[in-house]
């Protein structure tokens, strides 16, 4: 308690330098409810630039640390409901956005033809110096911007920044949210788009993971500002039944979407006439859309990485000959590595029908080398796409990956696409019915130089596989058990593959079935096998044998008794006291199953005995009559 009165009676020196720039936001935050027009970009961000040079925002990673700390503030203003506090908070991350894109680094003056951007200065540079430079290049560019911006406008007529307006009806958003795609609709234009049977995303005709909705609470609280600073009412409602966004959804339906948009420089072409007012006029609305590259120069980047896969799929489709395609799919594979909106863009433009294509071509030419890029490609498209993966199977993708794994010279990267999608429902009956099974299993078999990791993906597969209960007949008639039984005991390799963890996994699925049980009891030595694996594996390995042995022994006593013949008792005893949590009840309930069945037995047995007894009474009475009649004769005589 006295800590906590002499914190109460502390007061606490701010830094100067802390001081300074919190006096220079609250001078840009007057200045901004003050004014009546359009603020000054180039002293906003310059009184901007200096606060935040003090406090040592000076990267790119800096600067997105802020902005989330922002983002979380709003969030947590807006529960509370205070508006005053979530529009100062909004207008600070509208400032720290746009101070962000003039200093990064990596977005520069010039963009080359891939969507990449030159460095405006090096990282290495010590000091503000570097920094300041860099923004002053970017603020002189924005003020030439903006003057040009400013001459085609009008006074009379304030227009909202492009943000702020849905794409759809072209008006001030109401209630603002943000779709899969990240874009941000009006709620009542989207919900339209969606209840026409649409699943794409209107501006950018990108396939949606799912069709939720998320307000935008950002977005609601800069245009709340920028209305109050220009004396516009704030939106109401949505547009009541307005025709210019009902029109603009029924070009959406009829107009084709690579027709609507001009990807290069983000203006409208399809939509011109749709989101007029009385006081608007295409000048206005063309001028409006030009401001879009200069304010969000991310965007561009995203534009010129759609145009480029637009590209490298009409490159594909072409028929220019396999060394062109096979660039073309190389890059492709290459930038689906770690982008998964690239992924869902191109699974949802043609991309798999055209690799499938390509890699049937490679084999028909038997060029290995074409082929590996091929299935590399198409691996990377699979990742974590569930939708690419069903569609990779409906096009036929199967039967050709089981060519290449039958080819011993070309089948790892085979292996890792059947892997990737034999984990899919869809998949394990499709793959039952091949010839994969017997492939697989002499690939485990063989003794050559072969990556264990490729080895330990065909195990992988079994597994998947086997989880498919018609599978099982095949893969019994297959000659798995035996396979699996000689992994059962091999130590891990180098790699920490774990060999008896894995075909044990795979033995418990097939002890799912009646054959499956049968064929492993009459497989010689698999039982002393599970018994070895609880004396010496490691404790999830023991768990899978206790799993195994506990199915095996259910409602068999013959097997129970090869179980305990093999003297698993100490062992049982040892893992449910000090195996895995799992390992642990199993084990007790292996252990409570041969105890109920040598109780089962003695009780056979006793009834046994008691069914014998009264026929021996019966025959000591019989004899003892015939002996005493025969006395009574003697003694008549």
């Amino acid at each position: 308690m006295e800590i906590v009165g002499q914190l109460e009676t502390t007061n606490f020196i701010l830094d100067h330098t802390e001081r300074q720039a919190g006096d220079k936001i609250i001078t840009l935050l007057r200045k901004y409810r003050k004014s009546n027009s359009s603020s000054d970009d180039n002293e906003e961000l310059e009184s901007f630039h200096q606060a935040a040079s003090r406090l040592g925002i000076t990267s790119s990673r800096a600067a997105l640390a802020e902005k989330r700390a922002l983002k979380k503030l709003m969030e947590k203003v807006h529960a509370e409901e205070d508006k005053r506090k979530e529009a100062v908070v909004a207008y600070l991350y509208h400032l720290m956005s746009k101070y962000s894109k003039l200093s990064r680094p990596e977005l520069a003056d010039d963009v080359d033809s891939q969507g990449s951007a030159t460095v405006l200065c090096s990282e290495k540079v010590s000091g503000l110096h570097g920094s300041c430079h860099a923004f002053d290049r970017r603020l002189s560019k924005l003020s030439s911007l903006n003057l040009n911006r400013s001459g085609a406008r009008t006074a009379s007529v304030p227009i909202p920044p492009e943000e702020f307006k849905c794409p759809i009806s072209l008006q001030l958003m109401y209630d603002p949210v943000i779709i899969s795609s990240g874009q941000t609709y009006e709620r009542a234009c989207i919900e339209k788009w969606f209840s026409n049977g649409h699943v794409t995303c209107p501006k950018t005709q990108q396939l949606l993971s799912h069709l939720c909705l998320t307000p935008n609470h950002c977005v609601k609280g800069l245009i709340a500002i920028w209305c109050e600073q220009h004396g516009v009412p704030i939106p109401d409602g949505p547009p009541d039944s307005a025709d210019h966004w009902r029109l603009a959804v029924s070009q959406y339906d009829t107009v084709d979407s690579r027709s609507l948009f001009n990807t290069r420089s983000c203006k409208w072409k399809g939509i011109t006439e749709a989101g007029l007012d009385d006081n608007g006029s295409a000048e206005d609305l063309k001028d409006s859309h030009d401001g879009i590259l200069d304010k969000c120069s991310n965007q561009d980047h995203e534009v010129d990485e759609l145009e480029r896969y637009q590209g490298l799929l009409a490159a594909l489709e072409e028929d220019k000959g396999m060394r062109k395609q096979s660039k073309a799919v190389e890059q492709i594979g290459y930038l689906l590595k770690d982008d998964e909106e690239a992924r869902i863009f191109m699974g949802s433009n043609g991309a798999i029908e055209a690799l499938v294509q390509f890699l049937r071509s490679a084999i028909h030419d038997r060029n290995l080398k074409v082929q590996k890029i091929g299935v590399i490609a198409l691996v990377n498209l699979a990742v974590d796409n569930n939708r690419n993966k069903v569609m990779l199977i409906t096009a036929g993708v199967i039967p050709l990956l089981e060519q290449m794994i039958s080819n011993s010279d070309n089948c790892e990267e085979a292996i890792a696409l059947y892997l990737n999608l034999s984990c899919l429902d869809e998949a394990k009956p499709v793959s039952g019915l091949t010839e994969v099974v017997p492939l697989l299993i002499q690939l485990l078999q063989s003794n050559n130089s072969r990556s264990s990791f490729h080895k330990l993906d065909a195990l992988c597969i079994l597994h998947n596989l086997s989880m498919h209960p018609p599978n099982i007949p095949a893969l019994l008639s297959s000659g798995v058990v035996d396979c699996l039984h000689s992994l059962i005991g091999v130590p891990s390799g180098p790699e920490g593959t774990k060999w008896t963890e894995k075909a044990l996994a795979v033995l418990v699925n097939l002890a799912s079935t009646k054959a499956g049980r049968e064929e492993m009891v009459s497989t010689r030595g698999l039982v002393g096998g599970l018994a070895e694996v609880l004396d010496i594996g490691e404790p999830e390995e023991q768990e899978k044998a206790v799993s195994c042995l506990l199915i095996l022994c259910n409602d068999n006593g013959q097997c129970s008794q090869m179980v305990l013949q093999e003297g698993v008792v100490p062992s049982l005893v040892s893992i449910s006291l000090n195996g895995t949590s799992a390992g642990q009840e199993k084990a007790r309930k292996l252990l409570k199953l041969f105890r109920e069945q040598r109780q089962h037995e003695q009780q056979q047995r006793g009834e046994l005995i008691m069914e014998a007894r009264p026929s021996c009474k019966a025959r000591s009475k019989k004899l003892n009559s015939i002996w005493k009649n025969k006395s009574f004769a003697l003694f008549q005589c």
